[in-house]
């Protein structure tokens, strides 16, 4: 930024300031380059299919739901076709496709992140930007990028653990600008549990991060253009005093080394009229006008336990929100008043929904979601919305468990016939709606189709995918009839076109 100042500007700073929002000049962002491929291919054919792009965090509605219907509605025996692989670096990140391009954020072993583009189609690799990361997570889980790339028509939008930010050019894959958020802004490590994990919006021109700055930059907008800091919101000024309910204080005290960013991506939609931008921070969830970053509502919703975190994104259905977190959370139905100012808690249960990562998914009336904070609590379940009672909950395995056994040599699964079959349990999987199917990827690698019934789990097929292993954490992703599948070591593409 230039670091110049009109009379209306200081003006309206010193109006925002008064709200708790900083409008900051950052005239020297501390420098963050890294290396782009020299000879780039740039010519790529384009889609050989109608459908559509899959080109950001949880799809086209930011929902887990798409509107493809060229697919196949029962699975072949034997599974569907494997189109193509990729051994790639370890990260619970997603990839994205736009167009014919695809881009996959991994981290093979080494000190360097990895921004790859490759075609959809095939899996050809186009272009690679890598910069230097020093990223260890201290509980000893995996070391790469934890968030999904954000691609427009010419942009690649990437957060890393350690709040690298970068903007790249989608076809070259030249860099366009970065921001290191973790030196431009007070981001306390006391509390960094699990690295920077929460996937940027883009909002008009305005890219939405969650960088969770001390005292009052836990929501950053920047200039997609620019990445000069356009406002920052939220920090002790929306959460000091503020009543918890006894989850830790009748009121919370603000020390100032608190975390403030969460795991949960933020979500724009329009509720009354008015556009709200949802952020599920830390100590809860808090709505912003995304224009300028001024509060219009905010909702403690905390777990208990001090090693937690609010991982999955909000889910908005017409005027009500819905949250839901692990670590004795549970969850909430909230409704937004018409004034869009203050929301009405329809009901709140800390069993009924435990969500450890994976966002829930409304259909009909009814929401379905993983909740777990473990593995061996892992189940799918189906709430009623209106009333938030469990209707069902599944392991994803309907069958008589005392006969399968397990080969202490390959691990695999056998049945009572001696078959071989994929993992039986789900346990805190993943999944996204396909019309009236759910394709849902469970953290062992099975693959599952089932029909959405409120009534019951039901299943139509299931398969095991090669490279596809523990942990596969990273919701499977669909565009043009092609499921994109990630792990630690592998991407997969699987053809699921009639």
């Amino acid at each position: 930024m230039t670091g110049r100042w009109t009379v209306s500007s200081v003006a309206a700073a010193l109006v925002l300031m008064s709200l708790g929002i900083t409008v900051a000049a950052d005239p020297k962002p501390a420098a963050l380059t890294g290396t782009s491929t020299d000879k780039p291919v740039t010519d790529v054919p384009a889609p050989d299919r109608k459908g559509e792009d899959w080109a950001s965090f949880l799809g086209p509605h930011g929902t887990g739901a798409c509107n493809e219907t060229n697919w196949l509605m029962s699975w072949p025996e034997g599974g569907l076709k494997t189109a193509w692989s990729k051994r790639v670096g370890t990260g619970y990140s997603a990839p994205s496709v736009l167009g014919n391009r695809l881009v996959v954020f991994h981290r093979p072993r080494g000190n360097e992140d990895i921004v790859e583009c490759l075609r959809a189609d095939n899996g050809e690799p186009l272009w690679k930007f890598t910069y230097a990361t020093e990223y260890e997570d201290r509980y000893a889980y995996n070391n790469g990028p934890r968030c999904t790339p954000l691609l427009t028509k010419t942009r690649v939008f990437t957060l890393n653990p350690e709040g690298k930010l970068f903007c790249l050019d989608l076809v070259t894959g030249k860099q366009v600008w970065g921001r290191d958020c973790a030196k431009d802004f007070r981001i306390p490590d006391e509390e960094n549990f699990f690295g920077v994990g929460c996937t940027p919006i883009l909002e008009g021109n305005l890219l939405i991060v969650l960088v969770g700055g001390q005292p009052n930059s836990g929501v950053v907008a920047f200039n997609s253009e620019t990445g000069d800091t356009v406002w920052q919101s939220v920090g002790k000024k929306t959460w000091n005093g503020v009543e918890t309910g006894g989850s830790i204080k009748p009121k919370y005290e603000w020390t100032g080394n608190e975390s403030l960013y969460s795991y949960s991506s933020p979500i724009a939609a329009t509720i009354h009229g008015r556009r709200q931008l949802l952020c599920l921070m830390r100590q809860g969830l808090v709505s912003l006008d995304p224009k300028d970053g001024s509060v219009n509502f905010k909702f403690w919703f905390r777990p208990k336990e001090r090693d937690s975190v609010n991982a999955a994104r909000p889910v908005v259905i017409d005027d009500k929100i819905f949250l839901s977190a692990a670590y004795k959370a549970g969850s909430a139905l909230l409704q937004v008043q018409p004034s869009g100012k203050e929301v009405k808690v329809l009901w709140q249960d800390p069993r009924n929904m435990l969500t450890h990562w994976s966002t829930t998914i409304h259909v009909d009336g009814h929401l379905y979601g993983f909740s777990g904070r473990h593995e061996e609590e892992g189940e799918l379940r189906c709430l009623d919305l209106e009333t938030g009672k469990v209707l069902w909950q599944s392991t994803g395995y309907e069958g008589d468990t005392s006969k399968l056994s397990q080969s202490p040599v390959t691990g695999d699964i056998k049945d009572g016939t001696g078959k071989i079959i994929p993992f039986p349990f789900l346990g805190r999987g993943s999944k996204i709606q396909i019309g009236d199917r759910f394709l849902a990827l469970g953290e062992r690698g099975t693959l599952s189709l089932m029909k959405i019934n409120p009534d019951k789990f039901d299943e139509l097929g299931r398969m095991s995918v090669s490279g596809i292993k523990y942990p596969a954490w990273a919701a499977p992703i669909l565009s043009r009839g092609r499921v994109y599948l990630r792990s630690e070591t592998h991407l997969v593409c699987l053809d699921l076109a009639e």
